[in-house]
């Protein structure tokens, strides 16, 4: 072996608890980056990926079975544009029965004889697929939750017919909630059902490519025939919209992880060169040049840094397990994995800055020059600090715990890089933890979740479109369901307080491609779950709400009037507010029922939100209200719309886990500081204990050397964290195209900011304890032969 690498070996085996630090802090710093590097891939590709693999439809349409029949049907396979097609397969809506329990939500049932291959190739997840009537397979985004076993019935149906649960399998573009053998379609068929067909098309990037595939496929049938459609742009879209707010989150671990890594590294070697000031000399006595000096210390730093980024790699593709199992579930796939590049640029870019970290920190001692290096000692100038000393002497305190207040100013210089390492820690936990809430707010907002109980609308049913205003060509029909009556079982229900429905339409607006959701309340919807970025809430007919990417794609902004087309007549609304709702890309307008009289007087697709009285159980509110709403064809629920998913609860689960590592680290970078001050003066601790220093005031006199460090870490800390939170979410909004309010942002409180400054002392303690139990435990005669 040569001179250097024994010189690199010695020093990483002498300086134990040194190379653990560097070691374990690149460690949680890989693993971040690697995480968040996979949540980035995760957020983006996975759907691709399992569209690519599964085949996935472009276009999903339905058709009216009694306008169009199913030879036209599978002629529309050969249109030009088309590559590939599957169906026509028979299609239905229909509301089991589970298991003898209360009616099911309505679902869509389609007719397959098997998963599919060229279109729509439907991942069986558990059991089998159906292979005769009575059989059924669930999909796993149905709202009915898939047991393989389960009884489904159907007593409104001819026959009574019943279905087993054979399967559970997934739709990448979610063309179905369940499937059956066609055979099994006529009983479970009611009058005015109708066919599905799947198309792939040549060119599907954009909207515009699938809309101009969707015409060239109707062209050729009957007017009226395509009662509903579905591109695989909206699915990625809503899919891709429930991660994108989280993951800049995740990415910032990453970031702080590195930081921290090479604040702790830059540290550790610096106070290597500071300690090793008299061995630095004697090599260069021996013939080590500069440069040797310098490479030496830089390899004592990545020896421990290359096995702590193997470790870490490892760690990070543990971590990512879970995220990229969620996100298979989400997806459809079984191919997700750690991209190999993310690997090679995290290990690339870690060992990078450890290397030129440690290569800064180290030239000071190719600088040294022999005799100087020779002729120093490793301790401290005898009168450096004895002012701070002589002060905190006077303080009304115990003597150990004013000699470990006055230790910082002895060793000026390390006792900032200990509370940069306090201050960056604080600053990290300070801006997560106001992620974590400010991410809370946006899913709150976005779910209006604040009713205790809800009365979806009813589901879809694709039978033959009757006219009326705005009903057209890809509208899909739903059941008849009277709302007033519905509303009169709300009102005559024990425990109603307030309630509010919401009706959901189509129209266009001038100027603006595409459609937008307008939903009109009856009754007032502000307590609803609504949060306002700016403006104000409806106050009545003819004035609207509309979230931040309306007002960026019509160009309008609030105290506008924007035209609402497609109706029996145009209508036009105000704009007087701007709320939180990034749900069809942020294309919807919120108005009164009463703005649509006039264009269309009949809204039966209405949803019913309530807030129960004070003191009512809401469960058995909810039993008592489907009694009443059983004749109707409808069912209540407990809670809002709800949102967030296993995704988001993963997430969260990870950003905790990821905290406490940054916490971890930098609570390393105190205890390399402490060891290395509490070896210093390990026989000045000794002649502390021949004085009559016991065991417990030694600790004391350790753990308080680092108070003063870790408050003013923690009180210039916690701003700095709050001032990075509030930079940084207004720019995660912005990068989803939405303007978040300030209950999103201000989200740290006075309250909340005491505890935060605190945690700057919590770290340095932590850090300090350590050190302090070798001190106590060091025998009086071994510290006082130390020199």
């Amino acid at each position: 072996m040569s001179a250097l690498g024994r010189v690199v070996r010695s020093g990483v085996g002498r300086r134990r608890v040194q190379t653990l630090v560097i070691g374990l802090s690149v460690l949680m710093a890989v693993a971040a980056s690697v995480l968040g590097g996979s949540l980035v891939v995760v957020s983006g590709a996975p759907f691709d990926d399992a569209f690519a693999e599964r085949h996935g439809a472009h276009l999903s349409v339905e058709f009216d079975a009694g306008t169009v029949g199913a030879g036209q049907l599978a002629r529309s396979a050969d249109t030009e544009g088309v590559s590939a097609a599957a169906g026509p397969f028979r299609t239905t809506t229909v509301s089991p029965r589970s298991d003898g329990a209360g009616p099911g939500w309505p679902m869509t049932v389609v007719g397959r004889g098997d998963p599919g291959r060229d279109v729509d190739e439907v991942a069986l997840l558990d059991g089998r697929w159906p292979a005769r009537a009575g059989e059924v397979v669930l999909s796993a985004d149905a709202a009915l939750f898939p047991a393989l076993g389960m009884e489904l019935a159907f007593p409104d149906l001819p026959g009574d017919p019943a279905l087993t649960v054979v399967g559970v399998a997934r739709s990448v573009t979610r063309t179905a909630d369940a499937w059956v053998v066609p055979s099994q379609m006529p009983a479970l068929t009611a009058p005015g059902g109708g066919y599905q067909m799947l198309y792939r098309f040549t060119d599907a990037g954009t909207a515009a490519q699938v809309a101009a595939g969707g015409r060239a496929v109707t062209e050729s049938l009957p007017p009226g025939a395509a009662v509903g459609e579905q591109s695989w742009l909206t699915v990625r879209s809503a899919a891709e919209r429930d991660t994108a707010l989280y993951v800049p989150f995740l990415i910032a671990f990453g970031a702080l992880g590195l930081v921290m890594s090479v604040l702790v590294v830059g540290n550790v070697v610096a106070s290597a060169v500071g300690t090793g000031t008299r061995r630095i000399g004697i090599l260069k006595a021996v013939g080590f040049t500069p440069a040797l000096v310098v490479r030496a210390h830089v390899g004592q730093a990545l020896v421990p840094a290359a096995v702590g980024t193997a470790l870490g790699v490892l760690t990070g593709h543990l971590l990512a397990v879970p995220v990229l199992a969620e996100a298979e579930e989400v997806y459809g796939t079984s191919s997700l994995a750690v991209a190999p590049w993310v690997d090679v640029a995290v290990v690339a870019g870690v060992l990078g800055l450890v290397t030129a970290t440690a290569w800064a920190s180290a030239w000071r001692a190719g600088r040294l020059r022999t005799v100087d290096a020779l002729a120093v000692g490793r301790t401290a100038s005898a009168g450096r600090g004895r002012w701070a000393a002589r002060a905190a002497g006077r303080l009304p305190l115990p003597r150990p715990v004013s000699l470990g207040l006055a230790r910082p100013f002895a060793r000026p210089a390390r006792a900032l890089a200990m509370g940069a390492a306090v201050l960056f820690g604080t600053v990290a936990v300070t801006f997560t933890v106001g992620l974590s809430a400010s991410l809370g707010e946006v899913t709150k907002a976005r779910a209006h979740d604040a009713a205790d109980v809800t009365v979806p609308a009813p589901l879809p049913d694709f039978g033959p479109q009757g006219p009326g205003p705005g009903r057209g060509p890809g509208m899909a029909k739903r059941p008849q369901v009277d709302p007033a009556a519905v509303t009169a079982a709300i009102e005559a229900g024990a425990g109603t307080g307030r309630y509010y429905s919401a009706a959901t339409v189509r129209a266009t607006v001038s100027g603006v491609t595409g459609t937008v959701d307008v939903v009109a309340f009856t009754g007032d919807a502000s307590w609803g779950g609504y949060t306002m970025v700016s403006g104000r809430w409806i106050g009545r007919p003819g004035e609207a709400v509309v979230p931040t990417p309306f007002l960026t794609t019509t160009g309008s902004r609030v105290g506008d009037t924007v035209t609402l087309n497609g109706l029996a007549e145009p209508v036009t609304v105000r704009i007087v507010g701007e709320v939180l709702d990034p749900r069809n890309d942020g294309m919807q307008v919120f108005t009164d029922v009463s703005t649509l009289a006039a264009a269309d007087p009949d809204l039966t697709e209405t949803s019913h939100h309530i807030a129960v009285a004070s003191g009512t159980d809401v469960s058995a509110y909810v039993d008592a209200l489907n009694r009443d709403l059983a004749p109707l064809g409808v069912t209540a629920r407990a809670g809002g719309p709800g949102t967030g998913g296993d995704m988001v609860a993963t997430l969260d689960a990870l950003s905790v886990t990821l905290t406490l590592m940054l916490v971890a680290v930098a609570a390393l970078g105190v205890l390399n500081s402490v060891l290395l001050d509490t070896r210093e003066r390990v026989r000045e601790i000794g002649v502390h204990k021949a004085l009559g220093m016991t065991p417990r005031q030694t600790v004391t006199m350790v753990v308080t050397s680092v108070v003063v460090t870790g408050l003013v870490a923690g009180a210039l800390g916690v701003p700095l964290g709050v001032a990075l939170h509030g930079r940084v979410v207004p720019a995660m909004g912005d990068g989803v195209g939405l303007r978040l309010p300030g209950s999103v942002i201000a989200v740290l409180r006075g309250a909340d900011l005491l505890p935060l400054a605190l945690g700057g002392l919590v770290i340095a303690v932590l850090g300090a304890l350590l050190p302090a139990g070798w001190a106590a435990r060091t025998r009086t005669a071994t510290a006082l032969r130390t020199e």
